[in-house]
């Protein structure tokens, strides 16, 4: 049980590993008996934030209390001011809020080094409340015609209901791992239109061209839990024998030549980036798994193809370590700003992605560098 651990324990791993397992099953549970064709889209949301808030309580213990007052007094400041203002006091207290619990982890809760703990998920919650209250003020105050084609088609017009912010900010989908996803995209999926509407123009509106069939997520699902078995195995193997600490050993910067050291520096930085591979997929899967991903027809009523996109995304994700790690030489590995790497990659997902045809596939420029 959470609450019997530190929020930064590293037994807390396996329990978030188990919770995520879970959330697996409950999401092809959730697809298959509460499918919107199904069921109506209240149920879904209640049971979609029921099954997150769970989830935290069980990994977090009281932690998870956090999640809801930052929901909370987030969505009365939604309320109570004006939509002119709203993404400003928003931003600031969901921000200042999150800095709050981050300072007392580090300070309060001594860990000795970065493991699984309550503030994680809180940054996808705090991306998520900035990203609507932006999305509501650029719907219900600004002029469509001051949007760029991406705010217009993001653009929320009304305001949501405690219940369907509540599921948009706490759902068991990506309440431990994300990923961050626009809410007209979750909403669209819970009330089950992804299927019906057309990608979107760039006038940033929906072409629906009539109900279609669902793609089956199958195929996607078990491609991202074969990728998180790779990144486990190339952890569990790799990373163990390549400890990133014997980068400054002094025995080894004494005794190691220069071209010795540079290259056990990218290969123990590109050994560690696995577990975090292993997260994200797996965190996409359950998405895929729930249905939630399809990012919907294109203009000649086809599926789109984003085979390559993990590929590509795989790939540039080695050139750009391969740079970090002779950056970290040159400026010495104790003195590295954290800001080199977030400025070349970022890690954080915008949108659950599906793999195979159809759906979703997640780019390395729509993650960013606060988890890393």
């Amino acid at each position: 049980w959470g609450s019997n651990l530190r929020p930064g324990s590293t037994e807390l791993l396996p329990i978030l590993l188990l919770c995520q397992l879970f959330a697996l099953l409950a999401a092809i549970w959730f697809r298959t008996y509460l499918h919107s064709s199904k069921t109506s889209s209240c149920i879904r949301h209640v049971v979609a934030t029921l099954l997150g808030l769970y989830l935290a309580l069980f990994c977090f213990g009281w932690y998870a209390l956090h999640f809801l007052v930052q929901s909370g007094i987030s969505y009365c400041i939604m309320m109570v001011t004006g939509v002119e203002n709203m993404h400003t006091y928003c931003f600031v207290f969901a921000l200042g809020y999150l800095t709050v619990c981050q300072v007392t982890r580090v300070y309060i809760f001594d860990y000795g080094q970065y493991s699984a703990d309550f503030s994680g998920p809180m940054m996808i919650i705090t991306q998520k409340i900035t990203s609507l209250a932006c999305e509501i003020h650029d719907g219900m105050f600004r002029k469509n015609e001051e949007l760029t084609p991406s705010q217009r088609g993001l653009a929320v017009r009304r305001m949501p209901s405690l219940l369907e912010y509540l599921s948009y900010t706490c759902n068991f989908m990506g309440i431990l791992a994300g990923p961050l996803c626009s809410y007209k995209d979750y909403i669209t999926f819970i009330e089950g239109r992804s299927y019906h509407a057309a990608q979107s123009g760039e006038s940033g509106k929906e072409g629906i061209q009539g109900e279609r069939t669902e793609p089956s997520p199958n195929a996607a699902v078990v491609q991202k839990l074969l990728i998180c078995g790779l990144s486990l195995l190339f952890h569990l193997t790799v990373c163990r024998r390549l400890p990133v600490e014997y980068n400054i050993d002094a025995h080894f910067q004494a005794t190691a030549s220069w071209p010795t050291r540079v290259l056990y520096l990218y290969v123990s930085l590109l050994a560690a980036r696995p577990k975090y591979y292993f997260a994200w997929t797996l965190a996409d899967a359950i998405n895929n798994a729930a249905g939630f991903g399809f990012r919907g027809y294109d203009k000649n009523g086809a599926l789109p193809n984003d085979t390559l996109s993990a590929i590509f995304c795989f790939c540039r994700s080695v050139i750009i370590t391969l740079f970090r790690s002779f950056s970290r030489y040159l400026l010495g590995v104790h003195h590295v700003p954290q800001a080199l790497g977030i400025q070349q990659i970022r890690w954080v997902q915008s949108g659950p992605s599906w793999g195979s045809r159809g759906y979703r596939e997640s780019s390395c420029d729509q993650r960013g560098g606060g988890c890393l």
